[in-house]
């Protein structure tokens, strides 16, 4: 039999715990129910950047504070790409801003003259403060563009990779003079305009003629691009270290980056830094004419994740001279 003052005590408890629950309350031992509701965070924005250099442009930084608390000590630092001057680099921003408050900073960087072609320029702003949303810090970057991305990957072609066995010399595709074979890749299907199916994507060989210019050797190429997908597929090959970062640039302005890589065109793992074995051909021409017979020379297919929610504006490839790349495309 249970003592008296026991069952007195059990049943006070759960009075109260009903009481805690119907008034908002956690009663002790018993967790409160979580909210669906994103936590608030502190807003960081930079405004355009004039880049028509040489110049000195004028930024402002905006902080929003959206937690619950004042936000106090606040500082704002600014930064542009490497080698631009700012001054100051860092500002404090007096008192205190209330929820909802905003401040403004205004910062100079020295722009320099603006180069020909296509670049990205990054900007950021790093926050530091008390109270606010309380993590202490929030950072906000902004992209500028300037020129024109590449209308397609054919465009950045600048390697001779396939040449014909009667006349190998046009070919240096691993800076030795070496190339594929155009009559050992047209054997196992891969002639030029054919269709490659890889990692759920189809790809398209170089339609181009033996001993002319059909690869890209990734030098930070910016490439348009339509469409969106679950993954951008690569076709290409390695030759070294052949691993870099492409960044999927989308219509509305956000971007994803992604790391891939392909196996050396010969002796390397077939599945080094993730990729998957397309085409295996026979032997290479070399600056003498076809060779090394029995010895695999390969192609490649890689990929990076996209955001499939987001239509795609252009991608810009690694900066990584190793990578040779055939074709790129999204998979749906």
């Amino acid at each position: 039999m249970r003592p008296v003052g026991l069952i007195t005590t059990l049943r006070a408890m759960a009075v109260a715990a009903a009481l805690a629950l119907t008034s908002g309350q956690a009663f002790a031992g018993i967790p409160a129910a979580a909210s669906d509701e994103p936590a608030a965070r502190t807003e960081v924005s930079i405004s355009a950047v004039d880049l028509d250099g040489p110049a000195i442009s004028t930024v402002k930084v905006t902080v929003r504070n959206a937690g619950p608390e004042r936000m106090r000590s606040l500082k704002v630092s600014f930064a542009g790409p490497v080698g631009w001057a700012v001054q100051p680099s860092v500002r404090s921003v007096d008192g205190s801003l209330a929820k909802g408050a905003t401040a403004e900073t205004e910062f100079r960087i020295q722009v320099p003259e603006r180069r020909a072609g296509f670049t990205v320029r990054t900007f950021t702003a790093t926050a530091t403060y008390s109270g606010g949303d309380g993590r202490g810090s929030a950072m906000g970057t902004r992209s500028e563009r300037s020129g024109t991305p590449l209308p397609n990957l054919a465009a950045a072609f600048n390697n001779v990779a396939i040449t014909d066995e009667s006349d190998t010399a046009p070919g240096d595709y691993d800076g030795e003079g070496n190339s594929f074979s155009a009559q050992k890749l047209a054997a196992v299907g891969l002639t030029p305009g054919a269709r490659v199916n890889a990692l759920g994507a189809e790809l398209t060989w170089p339609d181009v003629a033996a001993g002319t210019k059909d690869n890209a050797t990734a030098g930070g190429q910016a490439i348009t691009l339509a469409g969106a997908g679950s993954k951008l597929v690569f076709l290409g090959s390695g030759v070294g270290d052949a691993v870099g970062n492409a960044t999927v640039y989308y219509k509305d302005g956000t971007t994803t980056t992604g790391t891939f890589g392909f196996p050396n065109w010969s002796f390397a793992p077939a599945d080094a830094h993730g990729a998957t074995l397309v085409k295996s051909t026979d032997g290479r021409n070399t600056p003498n004419g076809y060779g090394n017979a029995g010895i695999a020379y390969r192609v490649f297919a890689h990929s990076v994740p996209l955001d499939p929610a987001r239509q795609i504006d252009f991608v810009v490839l690694p900066s990584n001279g190793g990578i040779h790349i055939f074709d790129v495309a999204v998979a749906p």
